[in-house]
């Protein structure tokens, strides 16, 4: 699997505990994957707490990176990776496992003829699903979206994160109902704003043992980076398209959107095209407002679409200014101010 430029190989966890086996990952940097001076310095920041033990907190806006950046870490701890989705819909058995069903074995001892002697056993079967795999072997969990889960299905994360023992009531009979979590077991969690449609308020217990780094929009040059790999356009092509959105970007009060997916639709199409970043292309502002009015068909004056307009006058206008005023893509550098 080919995630924002992440390659994802599954691997099995190994020998199945009383049931299947979970399947683990391995990520580690594809061909498309950016690495620059912003990246880096948050994966350091996030290594950092990780390797004292702390469970980490991506938490920004859709299009901000939080899952390839959470790949990211998790491939340069070097650890195969258990990978959960938030669900509304989960309990607490979706993370830790359940009882799957019942083992009967008949044994018939007839070694005297004239005795015959007769045992039945009947034994629950107890399968371990991803929270407890990765606990047992000691992989990295990422969480991705985490709030959307209810509340109550992640309480079994508290005891896991601060006293590294995870209760797990189908374990009574062999291991005592706990398990002591592997000390290679890591937690990376990843969240959208608390306003963002379809998550939960998150329990404080919870919050209170993760270190949260909030995330933002890449800096341009990043941006630019990314845009050009991912789709093979030009360089100074890329630059246009990504100073196009970040203006787009300012509009609304909402400056979330649009985001670096923008960049790289507008960029994938001209490339499928055969086309430049050209003002003077009709084709081209019109696939600009197809992509980055997403939010704008309410915004009127008089019963003509506002924001359509002011996109034509933005891609003019950034396509026309100075080469100089495009730096390099080439050039690394520290994040700029979104």
């Amino acid at each position: 699997m080919d995630a924002d430029g992440l390659r994802v190989m599954a691997e099995d966890s190994g020998p199945p505990h009383n049931g299947r086996a979970v399947r683990a990952m391995q990520p580690e940097a594809g061909a498309g994957f950016v690495s620059t001076a912003y990246v880096e310095e948050l994966t350091a920041r996030a290594l950092t707490y990780l390797q004292v033990g702390y469970p980490l907190h991506f938490a920004g806006p859709a299009g901000t990176g939080k899952t390839t950046l959470a790949f990211h870490v998790a491939a340069r701890l070097g650890r195969p990776v258990i990978l959960v989705h938030g669900d509304d819909e989960f309990g607490s058995s979706d993370l830790i496992g359940r009882d799957i069903g019942y083992r009967k074995s008949k044994l018939i001892d007839n070694f005297i003829h004239s005795v015959l002697k007769s045992e039945e056993n009947l034994s629950a079967v107890w399968m371990d699903n991803r929270l407890t795999t990765a606990c047992r072997h000691g992989y990295t969990l990422i969480y991705d979206e985490f709030n959307r889960s209810r509340p109550e299905a992640n309480n079994v994360l508290l005891s896991v994160l601060e006293e590294r023992v995870l209760p797990v009531p189908g374990l009574c009979r062999s291991e005592g109902g706990y398990l002591e979590v592997s000390p290679n077991f890591h937690a990376i969690f990843t969240s959208n704003p608390e306003e963002y449609s379809g998550v939960h308020k998150t329990q404080d217990a919870l919050m209170d043992r993760l270190i949260t780094i909030q995330l933002g929009h890449y800096d341009r040059n990043s941006e630019v980076l990314i845009t050009a790999r991912r789709t093979g356009i030009a360089p100074e092509d890329a630059a246009a398209i990504v100073d196009i959105v970040r203006e787009v970007r300012g509009l609304g009060v909402n400056n979330h959107r649009p985001t670096i997916r923008a960049c790289i639709a507008i960029a994938a199409i001209l490339a499928h095209r055969g086309l430049r970043a050209d003002p003077r292309n009709e084709l081209f502002i019109r696939i600009c407002q197809d992509v980055l009015s997403v939010d704008s068909a309410k915004i009127t004056h008089g019963g003509e679409p506002l924001v359509p307009r002011r996109i034509a006058e933005i891609v003019r206008r950034a396509c026309i200014r100075p080469k100089s005023h495009h730096a390099s893509p080439l050039k690394v550098r520290g994040r700029a101010k979104s």
